[in-house]
């Protein structure tokens, strides 16, 4: 999808640069996101946020069932000894 249309630049460009370890200030050099009219910056900083080589793969948000539940704390078998 189309992130900036002033400057025509996509999510998967933006995404890309950010993977290779660019943050936003970097990319809007780069492609010139955001530069023109602004109404992208948002939209462009989520994704470069979602994408960034020093976040994290995933966030991964256990519900309480699953956190208390025997499975989920039970030792593995190397480690009770």
């Amino acid at each position: 999808m189309i992130v900036c249309v002033c400057r025509r630049v996509s999510d998967r460009e933006i995404a890309r640069h950010a993977r290779a370890g660019m943050d936003f200030d970097d990319i809007q050099f780069e492609l010139g996101v955001a530069t023109q009219c602004g109404q992208c910056e948002s939209c462009a900083r989520d994704v470069v946020a979602q994408c960034s080589a020093t976040g994290p793969i995933a966030a991964i948000h256990l519900c309480d069932g699953i956190r208390n539940s025997q499975a989920w704390n039970a030792q593995p078998a190397s480690a009770q000894g």
